[in-house]
């Protein structure tokens, strides 16, 4: 049976939908509902002018100031934020400002957590990129941040702003796919050989301050790998370094696990297991080019596959990245272009009969521009948003996780409520938090 997917009631389902569960609010001081909410941005590099965008597309935003400690960034800022934003090269200037409501961090990933604290204290509201924090401990730190100074704060994850993607959720949690017992996620692409390159060691490039972008991170020599490097992908590549960030498990694995969490309404894994390395691509980026995680979840109980290689991109039909959902009455396909649902056979009465509707959506919304829309919806409404920090932690921490039981060489047991390991040791704890560099501290 194939089923038509009216447009009209899936926008109506999708504002329902955002709304769900985001009843609890917060208080605000000085700003209206009907005031503009004035935005300040740290670190609009690529990733970040295409949400300063978002942010001054918004008809009651307005994108105020831009701060980057690398100068050429900055005019590109203003560009985004619609001409009209005064410029800083220290994020503590933007943070002071009193007429501040919100801020937009897309600083690297090791600043991720630092910043969204900071600016939790200092009474902004905060949008912050994914992955929401370097390490399992800055994201407890940043929930406890969140909510001692009352702060909407929403993680960058805009996939949960996808009419489509709700949509899929919404089959997923119905019992449309009968009882799903694994989910198969997967970013694939081909590097092979060189991957991103070897660059020697050298000076930073003019209007870059290395010391400040480095930050609570080791202090080493700039290398341009280390910094923002596109690689073939168009990725940065800082993102492939530890003191930086998680490889692909946390840049891409944050957005596909925290639609599995939330399709099958659960906040983390019970087992963690992974394997792979550095097989292949001959340059010096640190995390691994194949990696396999395997996820144990109990109630429900399913098992959850999260993969990638950059030795091969047209494996999975051509498909790059996805979701699937294995169910006893069919399989869900989705990423950002769609979904589709195949249905089960099963024999009755002698006849093949499908368990399950097939059915196919397209995506259908801006949802990157719909998310910042949720974030300004609760700023002024003092809701909790559709990506809460709490949520962006248990996300995120599934794929932090998933790299310490890689780095360890550990299989991990993990107390979801409680958040601790029960087994893996000092050798996998070592990984849960790291110490930052003088002067600066993580505290709330």
């Amino acid at each position: 049976m194939s089923t038509d997917l009216s447009r009209r009631y899936f926008i109506k389902r999708a504002a329902q939908g955002t709304a769900a569960g985001l009843a609890l609010s917060l208080p605000r001081a000085g700003v209206a509902a009907s005031d503009r909410v004035r935005v300040g941005v740290i670190g609009p590099g690529h990733q970040g002018r295409g949400d300063t965008k978002n942010f001054a597309g918004q008809p009651d935003v307005e994108v105020v100031a831009v701060c980057d400690v690398y100068e050429p960034n900055l005019p590109l800022a203003v560009d985004a934020a619609g001409g009209k934003a005064d410029t800083y090269k220290d994020f503590r200037q933007i943070l002071d400002r009193k007429d501040i409501d919100a801020v937009l961090v897309a600083a690297p990933d090791h600043w991720h957590a630092l910043l969204s604290v900071e600016a939790c204290k200092a009474g902004k509201d905060v949008y912050v990129e994914k992955p929401m924090t370097h390490d399992v401990r800055e994201g407890q730190v940043l929930v406890q941040a969140a909510r001692k100074y009352n702060r909407v704060v929403q993680l960058g994850t805009q996939q949960r702003s996808g009419i489509h993607f709700q949509k899929a959720v919404e089959i997923v949690q119905s019992g449309m796919l009968g009882k799903v017992s694994f989910v198969r996620t997967w970013n694939y692409g081909n590097m092979y050989p060189d991957g991103i390159g070897h660059p020697a060691d050298s000076d930073p490039p003019a209007g870059l301050d290395w010391d400040f972008w480095l930050g609570p991170a080791p202090k080493v020599q700039f290398n341009m790998s280390r910094w923002v490097g596109i690689d073939p992908k168009g990725w940065s590549t800082f993102r492939y370094f530890w003191d930086y960030a998680g490889g692909m498990m946390t840049d891409w694995g944050v957005h596909l696990i925290d639609i599995v969490q939330w399709g099958m309404n659960v906040q983390g894994p019970r087992v963690i297991s992974s394997l792979g390395g550095k097989y292949y691509d001959q340059d010096n980026t640190e995390t691994p080019d194949t990696l396999q995680v395997t996820y144990e979840y109990e109630n429900p109980k399913f098992v959850l596959v999260y993969e990638h290689r950059w030795n091969n991109a047209n494996s999975m039909y051509g498909k790059g990245y996805g979701i699937e959902f294995h169910g006893t009455d069919g399989t869900l396909f989705v990423d950002r272009g769609g979904f589709e649902l195949f249905p089960e056979n099963r024999k009755r009465d002698g006849k093949s009969v499908e368990m399950a509707p097939a059915m196919k959506m397209v995506s259908i919304n801006n949802s990157g521009y719909d998310h910042v829309r949720n974030f300004i919806d609760c700023v002024k409404s003092r809701k909790r948003t559709i990506s809460d920090v709490e949520i962006g932690h248990r996300s995120t921490s599934a794929c932090l996780l998933g790299n310490v039981s890689f780095r360890s060489q550990k299989r991990l047991v993990w107390d979801v409520a409680a958040e601790r390991l029960v087994s893996g040791g000092p050798e996998a704890e070592q990984y849960l938090s790291r110490e930052y560099r003088a002067p600066w501290k993580l505290s709330v």
